[in-house]
């Protein structure tokens, strides 16, 4: 699996988006991960190692337990590969509202 392929799939899960989302704020433990959610300690674990896989997050000891950190550069590799999809979106609309515009142009020469 490539580097773009496991940072997508790490993603597709709602949990760990919110893992990630959580740890833009700065590190935290797992437990500090795992209080708002409804599972166990040990599922937020499982979600955190797919995340650490595909190297999303980094985690290190911290005295008794492990503080998770994000790691952007997957994240920037991503945007910049979604951000290829802009140009030809952009594209698209702009061609969109011209047809737009000369279908609201009066017929000439119909009476």
């Amino acid at each position: 699996m490539t580097n773009l392929d496991a940072t997508f799939s790490a993603l597709a899960d709602p949990t760990r988006r919110a893992l990630l989302q959580r740890l833009t704020r700065g590190e935290a433990s797992v437990k500090q991960l795992a209080e708002p959610f409804e599972m166990t300690q040990p599922a937020i674990s499982k979600h955190l190692k797919v995340l650490e896989g595909a190297g999303l997050i980094t985690r290190r000891p911290d005295a008794q337990r492990r503080l998770c950190r994000i790691e952007a550069d997957r994240l920037q590799d991503a945007t910049q590969w979604l951000l290829g999809y802009r140009d030809f979106w952009t594209g698209s609309f702009d061609a969109l509202d011209a047809v737009l515009v000369d279908l609201q142009q009066p017929d000439e020469g119909v009476s």
